[in-house]
C-alpha cells in the first residue's frame, strides 16, 4: 500500500520522466523530509522516454501527497547519469547499457565513475540497424558487418544512441574509424537517408518508434540484420545485451524477421536516495501503471515488477525491498 509519500513519479519503471526541477538537492543533502520537489531527467521531445516521463509526472502530481514533479527534455542516457551523479536531478531514465558504463567507469565514464543505483526496469530498447530498400539493394546490408565503410549515423553525439553503436562495434571488432561516421539524431537520420547523403544509421529505440514509421511512410526501410556469428559475438562480449527478433510485419515495409539486440532501460537514482520514499515511489507507479502504459502501449508487456531482475546493475534497497515484498526472485549480483 502506498505510504503517500513520494510519487511513482520518479522511478515509474515504464517510463519515466524528464525533469530537472530547479530546486533539486545534491545527492549528499537528500531527505527524506524535504525531498518534495522531483527532478526527473528524461530524454528528447521526439523520443519516447520524454512522453513517458510525463505522464509519469501527472501522477506524481495527481496521487502522491507532498511532492511534485515536472518534465524536462534532455539529451538523455550520458547526460542523466551525470545529473544524477552530480545531484542535479534525482530521478533519470537512461539505457542499461549507459547505466552499465557510467557506474564501471567505462568507455565515454572512463575516470568518471558515476554513482548509482537502478530504482526499477522499463522496456527495453532494441537496436535497429536501418537504410533504405533501395540502397540496400546497390550496397547489400546483408549482414551489419556490411556497414564497413559506408556513410554510417551512429546516433547524436553523447547519446546512449552513440555508445549502444560503440559498443556493438567493438563486439564486432570494428571502431567508427571502419565507416564514414556521422553522428545525427533521429530526424536527421530519417531525412539524410531519403536526400541521399547517408547509407545506414542506427536507432536504439522501442519497437514502432514514431520516426521509423514515418520514415517507410515515403521510402521502403530495409532493416539490417545481425548474422548469428555476430548477433552471438557481441553478448558474449557485452552481457547486458540480449539476442532479439523484429517480427516481420512490425514495420509494413519490412516482411521478414529481423535479428538483432536488445537492451533494458532502467530508471536509475542516487545511493543515497531515501528508502522508504524510494518504497513509495514504486508502490505509486504500479498502482497506476495504466496510465503509463497509455503513453507507450508496446511496453505494456514489461511494466511489471518482475523485470527488476533484468537490471543490468546494482538495484536500489528500496527496489529489492520491493521485490520481495512481490515474490520476485532477485540475483544476488543485483542486491546491494
Amino acid at each position: 500500500m502506498r505510504r503517500n509519500r513520494a510519487g511513482l513519479a520518479a522511478l515509474s519503471l515504464p517510463l519515466s520522466v524528464g525533469l530537472l526541477a530547479s530546486c533539486s538537492q545534491p545527492a549528499e543533502q537528500m531527505d527524506e523530509d524535504t525531498l518534495d520537489d522531483l527532478s526527473i531527467a528524461s530524454g528528447t521531445t521526439g523520443g519516447v522516454f520524454y512522453p513517458v516521463g510525463g505522464a509519469m509526472a501527472e501522477v506524481i502530481n495527481n496521487e502522491v501527497e507532498g511532492v511534485s514533479a515536472s518534465t524536462e527534455a534532455t539529451a538523455a542516457s550520458a547526460e542523466n547519469m551525470r545529473l544524477i551523479g552530480g545531484g542535479e536531478s534525482e530521478v533519470a531514465i537512461v539505457q542499461g547499457d549507459t547505466a552499465y558504463q557510467a557506474v564501471h567507469g567505462e568507455g565515454d565514464f572512463e575516470g568518471d565513475v558515476q554513482e548509482a543505483q537502478v530504482l526499477t526496469v522499463l522496456y527495453p530498447n532494441v537496436y535497429h540497424a536501418v537504410s533504405l530498400e533501395s540502397i540496400h539493394e546497390d550496397q547489400g546490408f546483408d549482414c551489419m558487418s556490411d556497414v564497413e565503410g559506408s556513410r554510417f549515423s551512429v546516433g547524436a553525439p553523447g547519446s546512449g544512441n552513440e555508445i549502444a553503436t560503440d559498443l556493438l562495434f567493438q563486439g564486432l571488432g570494428m571502431d567508427f574509424d571502419d565507416v564514414d561516421v556521422q553522428r545525427y539524431a533521429y530526424a536527421e537520420t530519417a531525412n539524410a537517408l531519403r536526400e541521399g547523403q547517408l547509407d545506414a544509421g542506427s536507432w536504439v529505440v522501442g519497437e514502432g518508434h514514431a520516426s521509423l514509421l514515418e520514415l517507410e511512410q515515403t521510402d521502403p526501410v530495409h532493416l539490417i540484420p545481425m548474422c548469428e556469428d555476430e548477433q552471438s559475438a557481441v553478448v558474449d562480449e557485452h552481457d547486458f545485451y540480449t539476442a532479439h527478433t523484429i517480427e516481420g510485419g512490425t514495420y509494413e515495409t519490412v516482411e521478414e524477421d529481423v535479428e538483432t539486440l536488445a537492451l533494458w532501460n532502467v530508471v536509475v537514482v542516487s545511493p543515497d536516495f531515501p528508502e522508504e520514499l524510494a518504497y513509495d515511489l514504486l508502490d505509486a507507479l504500479y498502482e497506476n501503471i495504466d496510465d503509463i502504459n497509455q503513453v507507450y502501449e508496446p511496453g505494456t508487456e514489461y511494466h511489471v515488477p518482475e523485470t527488476m531482475a533484468e537490471s543490468p546493475v546494482e538495484l536500489h534497497p528500496a527496489a529489492v525491498r520491493y521485490a520481495e515484498d512481490n515474490d520476485i526472485e532477485i540475483p544476488e549480483e543485483l542486491t546491494p
